[in-house]
């Protein structure tokens, strides 16, 4: 492997708790050469880690499952650490990215078997034809501070199932929990094909260049940037951006269960997810109920600083950037006429924000065109679901969306004309659990899509065309194209054989007529 130079490394990087800004760690701040060096490295031991096959390579990733579950703990420990979450929320990461580790290892050797298509017809039957998937060398992956453990896990796995080395680039708001990840690979004495990088942006952006595959989860202004680059180098790239995402409440909805599953849907990780509910829309005969249950329920909503208790639902925002984002977005829709029904201000030391809900809210307002990324909920009172539809579509962003409604039929006819790329009914984040899904945005929350099954494999890979040939060829013969009378009479004599069940598999009669 490939030695690095600790000594060339810039100032390090403070981490703090974004709920009373103590320092809890420091991270070295990787120069562009370092990064390259590790790419360099990782490429170098890739080959190796391709030829375990993947069969091989479901050992090691079960092994890191199992140091997953071993140390959920730990893990919990250093995410609470650098983001204050709950203790509950905190708790979430370990778990869920053991699930997604499983779920890879024990499914690659399938996904990754080779597949053969049918000819499209008799005069290419004479060959066999296959598919087979051989994985970019090295991937980068570089993700954002809201969860900083869980969200590498959605996406090494995949890579490494498909024989790729790769690369992580967490935020360096919180690159505690990313370091952690990488060290326990390291732990378990795994192949040396899984390294971090740590740094600022020009850190990311040597991320880019030293790798073959880029997968970016993060806000769409730096995904803009990231795609012009890997333009630029004919580097293909996977990115899941913003989103604004619409709640649809139908005047046949559980109107219980809609306020509980809103409440949740915008207020987990303090509003801090990417499919976060971040305006809700309600049929005019159940708004008032719905917003006195909605109001209800997030009014109670403890928010605070949990040690290794699990005392508290909401905690602080990541960084005091994003308070101020959504500080504005509220003071903005307040001047312009919004009323605030709870919440609505900075509370406590720290990045807290009180968990909000605002009225009188239109879709010229910053809270309704902007992603928030914090625990708001400005709700809309529409007359009919037509109008509902209309308004959840008036948006850049299309990631997800929400419908709540008693009828399936009714519910089902509305999602699929939501310009999103997923629908949960009656319920929030349930795409996310399901790897069998695809997730990914529309318009400008995204191009590509992680999960989908054996997609989320094929994804890191490069497809490879092979065919062999069914029959005896000479040297003169063009290989897929008869040379002489002879041979055209010798292959149409070979496929006369095929049984006629055979034939009309390609359209084609026993007698070779139409």
């Amino acid at each position: 492997m490939t030695s690095v130079d600790p000594t060339a490394n810039r100032a390090d990087i403070e981490v703090r708790n974004p709920a009373d800004g103590r320092v809890v760690g420091t991270v070295p701040n990787d120069s562009p050469d370092i990064v390259a060096a590790k790419g360099r490295a990782l490429r170098a031991a890739q080959p190796e880690w391709e030829a375990l096959g993947p069969k091989g390579r479901k050992v090691w990733m079960l092994r890191y499952q199992d140091w997953l579950i071993d140390n959920a703990g730990r893990i919990a420990d250093v995410v609470q650490s650098e983001t204050s979450k709950p203790r509950l929320d905190a708790s979430i990461e370990g778990p869920a990215a053991a699930d997604i580790f499983g779920f890879y290892a024990r499914r690659a050797e399938r996904f990754m078997a080779d597949r053969h298509p049918t000819p499209h017809s008799p005069a290419v039957f004479p060959k066999r034809l296959a598919v087979v998937y051989r994985p970019y060398p090295v991937v980068g992956v570089i993700t954002p501070w809201n969860f900083p453990f869980g969200m590498p896990a959605l996406d090494i796995p995949p890579a490494l199932a498909a024989g790729a080395a790769v690369l992580l680039k967490p935020s360096e708001v919180t690159p505690l929990s990313g370091v952690l990840l990488v060290q326990g690979w390291k732990e378990i004495g795994a192949p040396p094909v899984l390294e971090v990088t740590t740094g600022a942006g020009d850190t990311g952006a040597a991320v880019v260049d030293s790798v073959d595959y880029v997968q970016f989860t993060g806000s769409t202004h730096t995904g803009r940037i990231i795609a012009q680059r890997a333009g630029e180098l004919l580097k293909p790239c996977s990115l899941e951006l913003g989103g604004k995402d619409a709640a649809l409440v139908l005047a046949d909805a559980d109107l219980d269960r809609a306020a509980n599953g809103i409440a949740w849907g915008g207020m987990f990780n303090a509003g801090q997810v990417c499919i976060s509910v971040e305006r809700v829309y309600v049929e005019a005969p159940v708004y008032d109920d719905f917003l006195a249950k909605l109001t209800k329920n997030v009014e109670e909503l403890r928010q605070g600083q949990d040690g290794d208790s699990y005392r508290f639902d909401v905690g602080a925002l990541a960084t005091p950037a994003q308070l101020a984002v959504v500080k504005r977005h509220v003071d903005e829709a307040v001047a312009a006429g919004a009323t605030v029904v709870t919440g609505g201000r900075p509370t406590g030391v720290g990045n807290f924000f009180a968990p909000t809900v605002l009225v009188d809210v239109d879709h010229s307002m910053s809270c309704i065109r902007e992603e928030t990324f914090g625990p708001t909920l400005p709700v809309i009172k529409v007359a009919d679901e037509a109008e509902a539809i209309r308004l959840a579509n008036d948006s850049e962003f299309g990631l997800s969306a929400t419908v709540w409604s008693n009828n399936k039929t009714r519910a089902a006819r509305v999602a699929r004309q939501l310009e999103v790329g997923a629908v949960n009914i009656n319920d929030a984040f349930s795409n996310l659990f399901n790897f069998t899904l695809p997730m990914g945005g529309w318009k400008t929350s995204g191009i590509g899509t992680r999960f989908g099954g054996a997609a989320a494999v094929h994804k890191y890979c490069r497809s490879q065309a092979i065919t062999t040939p069914r029959i005896p060829t000479t040297q003169k013969e063009l290989l897929w194209y008869p040379y002489s009378r002879r041979k055209a009479l010798f292959t149409l004599g070979i496929l006369r054989s095929v049984t006629s069940r055979g034939l009309r598999k390609f359209g084609v009669s026993p007698r070779g007529r139409q």
